[in-house]
């Protein structure tokens, strides 16, 4: 019988062969956007990722707490019903570095999603739903930080 870490060690070497080879998942692979990651405003943010300026929008929603008693450990949700839809993004105005989630999506994917966010201050956190078109639709909320999460 097959231990647990024989089993373990086999499929380290098994992913290896695979991603010598080239038949590792394409998605494990997926580029990393420093820009966006490093830039500190919605706006530049967006223009990191070739989206236009952004909409107030009905259909994108954005959730969170009203009041976080410790802001290390902020949940968060942004979520959309709209078709054609090609990112969504987590951004929190007051951090540092404003975009804390980017999620792609395809029409095979429901645009739902859910994280948790280190946050510093109390600040409006945004949902962006960013289209195939470029267009750049988004809903915000404010939250409240009673204990800050970031550098304290």
């Amino acid at each position: 019988m097959q231990t647990r870490r024989e089993t373990l060690k086999h499929s380290a070497i098994v992913a290896g062969l695979l991603a010598s080879t080239g038949l590792f998942p394409q998605y494990a692979l997926a580029a990393y956007n420093k820009t966006a990651f490093e830039a500190k405003s919605l706006a530049d943010v967006l223009k990191a990722l070739g989206a236009g300026a952004p909409v107030e929008s009905k259909d994108v929603t954005i959730g969170g707490p009203d009041i976080a008693e410790n802001g290390a450990v902020v949940p968060l949700t942004a979520s959309t019903s709209l078709p054609g839809v090609k990112q969504i993004l987590i951004l929190v105005e007051k951090n540092p570095a404003a975009l804390v989630a980017l999620f792609n999506v395809t029409d095979s994917v429901e645009a739902s999603f859910a994280t948790r966010s280190k946050m510093g201050q109390s600040s409006d956190v945004y949902a962006v739903a960013v289209m195939a078109d470029g267009k750049a639709l988004f809903a915000k909320k404010e939250v409240k930080v009673t204990l800050g999460g970031c550098g304290g």
